[in-house]
């Protein structure tokens, strides 16, 4: 299929209005079959509970060109298993794996000539989103759901581009309480983020990095990523916590260290002040921003450098990022079965 005329290489992380969007509704405990549609417009009652109690959630993940030409998604099995729990803990219906699978599928394979080209460095980003509609007023669950797949182009999350190094800055705000949302994908968890990261960009860094409500000790996950550790003993660490959301890339990034990498990993607390002697390498991870490598860290007034003196990529987070790109961009073997072609 002929792609569209794009710059590929000089797209950001934006919105593009694409041609076609999956939609299906709920309604009397049932959920309609779904369909494509074109207009990027959803018609919203004023009382819907997605405006205001925020009943709402989404997912994110992406699909990429191999060199022969195939579509790939890369774990949307995950995703649709995650957005599950966020409607269970959100009291919203669950989107049936089947119809969610469908909605992400027919979305890519209906929009097959906006996904950027094999070695164009840009990927298709899939959103997809369930929210409360209809009216309401009274603080309860919404007797009505639209789940709805969008897609657009997008180049690399962080402006600096590729695989390239990061700053993080330690917040004083608290993300997630224990047991609270911080381990589902929930669109409540964000807004209250954005001033954070002001704050932190404020000190020079791209994004913020939360510790532990409790006791600001242990490490959490940056404002939109994950975190991954090289730390001594070729060893990569994950932060361990009920207020971290459960990161797809993460996931994958750590068994990549095991099975392919050979290294010992662990996911556990990890104590910001205690250890952070010990990081080799540090990097956050997500659908958005692969694996960016943070090359130092505000904390406790002053910045804590890494590998390189936080200038270069370290061996580690090249390695784990190359193997990840691969696998997803089917140049590599897939040894866990986490790509899928979309059949045009």
């Amino acid at each position: 299929m002929e792609k569209k005329n794009i710059e590929w290489s000089k797209l950001g992380f934006e919105y593009t209005k694409t041609d076609y969007r999956f939609s299906a509704t709920w309604e009397d405990g049932e959920w309609s079959p779904g369909e494509l549609v074109t207009s990027e417009y959803i018609q919203l009652h004023e009382g819907s509970p997605a405006l205001h109690y925020a009943q709402q959630c989404f997912e994110g993940l992406k699909a990429q060109t191999a060199k022969d030409g195939r579509i790939l998604l890369f774990r949307a099995d995950l995703n649709c298993e995650r957005m599950r729990n966020t409607s269970d803990r959100l009291s919203m219906p669950r989107v049936p794996e089947a119809l969610f699978l469908r909605g992400v599928t027919e979305a890519v394979r209906a929009n097959a000539a906006w996904v950027p080209p094999y070695g164009s460095g840009a990927s298709l980003y899939i959103r997809p989103l369930l929210i409360g509609v209809g009216s309401n007023m009274g603080l309860r669950p919404a007797k009505q759901y639209e789940f709805r797949v969008i897609v657009c182009p997008v180049g690399p999350y962080y402006k600096s581009g590729g695989l390239s190094v990061i700053s993080l800055a330690v917040s004083d705000f608290d993300r997630a309480a224990p047991q609270g949302l911080g381990d589902v994908k929930a669109g409540a968890n964000y807004p209250g983020g954005l001033y954070a990261t002001r704050k932190a960009q404020e000190l020079g860094a791209y994004e913020a990095l939360y510790l532990d409500a409790a006791q600001h000790r242990y490490i959490e996950e940056a404002g939109s990523a994950n975190i991954v550790i090289a730390a001594k003993g070729n060893t990569l660490l994950t932060p361990k916590s009920s207020a971290i959301l459960p990161s797809i890339t993460r996931r994958s990034i750590m068994d990549i260290a095991k099975h392919e990498l050979g290294m010992h990993t662990e996911e556990r607390p990890i104590d910001l002040r205690a250890e952070i002697d010990t990081f080799e390498e540090v990097a956050a991870c997500g659908t958005a921003a692969v694996l960016s490598p943070v090359g130092k860290l505000w904390y406790d007034g002053a910045w804590h450098h890494f590998y390189g003196k936080g200038e270069t990529v370290g061996p580690v987070m090249q390695k784990l990022y190359d193997i990840l790109c691969q696998i997803q961009r089917g140049e590599r073997a897939d040894p866990f079965g986490w790509t899928r072609a979309v059949a045009l």
